[in-house]
């Protein structure tokens, strides 16, 4: 039997699916620099307060892209192209959720509720992130080469969460509650499929490389499948409430300068 630390170790110590594996990270990281970019330009005139906390959202997301990059080259491996069927970033915006890019592509200010759409998509995104990235530490943090690096991501992804929420509050008090739960269920609802298709894509290639056999697949796919059904029942809720974080103002000021791995 395996567990999911013993799955992710087989992964990382595999080169051609560590590559894919950091490959797809980067490659949504650097999309999520790029969007936040963006929008962070694009943030309306009576907004403008907020434009510095999403441009060192976007800057810490780039940040985590040249991260994931430098883990390559560490192992002298080169990036290869992410499949379509993994491409989370991609996906959820063929899902209708978010800002579309061709949005973001037009010099034209955004609205209050472009903003509000920002910030229920990234509320969601960013659980996912968290949650994801805190495994990562729990298995891997004093791993030599990735110990320091899934810390330093998974303090930003926390700082992500909490001024998603705190941003979020704050519209809500303003008069609108009822906007932001209807984006943040569809939001939801739309993610954990999104993310279910991903992770079926993304373990059939690591299948691949690495050559498991039938049995160990499909009792993965069950897994998956299993968790889709929780969150479809029950667990989507956790992507949804609001709550006052326990990091205020988690994204003030600049982005922090540390030394990367580049």
């Amino acid at each position: 039997m395996f567990s999911v630390k013993s799955l992710f170790e087989e992964i990382l110590d595999h080169d051609e699916s560590f590559r894919l594996f950091c490959s797809i990270a980067a490659g949504g990281e650097s999309q999520g620099g790029w969007e936040n970019g963006r929008i962070a330009a694009l943030v309306p005139a009576g907004l403008r307060d907020l434009a510095p906390k999403v441009a060192r959202h976007g800057a810490d997301e780039d940040k985590h892209g040249r991260i994931f990059n430098a883990l390559l080259k560490q192992r002298g491996l080169q990036p290869v192209a992410v499949p379509y069927e993994t491409d989370y970033t991609l996906l959820l915006e063929r899902h209708g959720i978010g800002l579309a890019h061709d949005r973001l592509n037009r010099e034209e200010p955004l609205t209050e509720r472009d903003v509000i759409v920002y910030l229920a998509h990234s509320r969601v995104t960013e659980q996912r992130a968290s949650e994801q990235m805190r495994l990562l530490v729990r298995h891997f943090a004093e791993h030599p080469s990735l110990g320091r690096a899934v810390k330093m991501i998974s303090r930003d992804e926390d700082n992500h969460l909490a001024y998603c929420h705190e941003e979020l509050l704050r519209f809500a008090r303003a008069g609108h509650g009822r906007t932001i739960q209807s984006v943040l269920h569809e939001c939801a609802r739309a993610e954990i499929r999104v993310y279910r298709d991903v992770s079926l894509a993304v373990m059939s290639h690591m299948g691949r490389l690495l050559g498991w056999p039938r049995p160990k697949a499909a009792v993965l796919a069950a897994g998956i499948h299993a968790a889709y059904a929780y969150e479809r029942l029950a667990g989507w809720r956790r992507m949804v409430s609001l709550a006052p974080p326990a990091r205020r103002d988690a994204l003030g000021g600049p982005a922090v300068a540390e030394a990367e791995f580049a």
